[in-house]
């Protein structure tokens, strides 16, 4: 690893797109290793503080791998935004995972990374030691879902700086995080945004707003129960934001009653999705994955 943390490589996937992996590999990585996937237009920088954390923990260091999927962060955008689909990026996932040697895993699936995360336990099972799952479950409440739909579709000028991003970053999504201090929202924002030399901008491919433009948000959304079910006899945390608009209680209990042994962490103050950060999300997190370490063995962390 360099002095950030991490090191970032490209990876081609099965249709020649390249697909940027931050990778934190420790030098003693014989715990279990993490993959990461980030949200519908989110990025490998949602993963940092988490990435740090397990990779450099003092008892059970381990590697991580967080993703850019395709038109999102460092990644290239696809020519066909129909490609921008959750069963294209979880083969995505499988070939970087080829690709770099990363053995079965414990996934981190932030919302759409956790849909993603619960099609390769049917596509393959193998590929996975257990799951986190970060404000997503077998059922969507509708509601947040077009919540996303109209915030991130609407127009939005360019930030004038990062005072102006974090301004924004608090309009939007106030209301769904009124635990949120002033040093959060900065960090929410630097999550959000990336940087080059104009200062602060979105880097997602506005064309993926398309695949939400035939959804009826009046009627449910298609259940996961099926694929959810590939995860029963695995460990599985779940996480939820205690204002989330868009995995209900309810949509826990019923996991519960399919998965008795499910971890619950709900965070105080936050809705869609909790930040994977600060001292009790992350204690947390590592403690799980000592605990997906007893329950399967040791795991191959390293890449060739």
């Amino acid at each position: 690893m360099d002095e950030k943390g991490y090191r970032e490589i490209k990876v081609t996937v099965n249709d020649g797109l390249l697909l940027n992996v931050r990778a934190y590999i420790p030098e003693a990585a014989e715990s279990t290793p993490v993959v990461c996937l980030p949200g519908l237009s989110r990025t490998v920088r949602d993963f940092h503080p988490l990435a740090l954390h397990l990779s450099g923990h003092k008892q059970r260091p381990r590697a991580v791998y967080s993703m850019d999927m395709r038109g999102r962060g460092k990644s290239d955008h696809d020519r066909d935004w129909k490609h921008y689909s959750p069963l294209v990026e979880a083969q995505d996932v499988l070939d970087v995972m080829v690709a770099l040697s990363i053995g079965p895993a414990l996934f981190v699936g932030t919302s759409r990374g956790g849909i993603i995360t619960m099609l390769i336990s049917a596509m393959r099972p193998g590929a996975l030691k257990g799951a986190v799952l970060n404000d997503i479950g077998a059922e969507i409440d509708m509601r947040g879902l077009a919540r996303i739909k109209n915030y991130l579709g609407a127009p939005e000028g360019r930030p004038k700086n990062w005072d102006d991003a974090i301004k924004t970053a608090r309009a939007t999504q106030g209301a769904h995080f009124p635990g949120f201090t002033d040093a959060d929202w900065e960090e929410y924002a630097r999550m959000t945004y990336a940087e080059d030399r104009k200062g602060p901008y979105r880097d997602f491919d506005q064309r993926l707003m398309k695949t939400m433009a035939d959804i009826d948000f009046q009627k449910p959304a298609p259940a996961m129960w099926a694929q959810f079910a590939g995860l029963r006899n695995l460990p599985v945390m779940v996480i939820r934001g205690e204002t989330s608009d868009l995995l209900s209680t309810e949509t826990i209990d019923k996991m519960q009653r399919l998965h008795p042994d499910l971890n619950v962490l709900e965070v105080a103050g936050q809705g869609h999705a909790p930040m994977l950060s600060g001292s009790t999300i992350l204690s947390r997190i590592a403690s799980f994955a000592s605990q997906v370490d007893g329950k399967s063995g040791a795991g191959n962390g390293k890449s060739t």
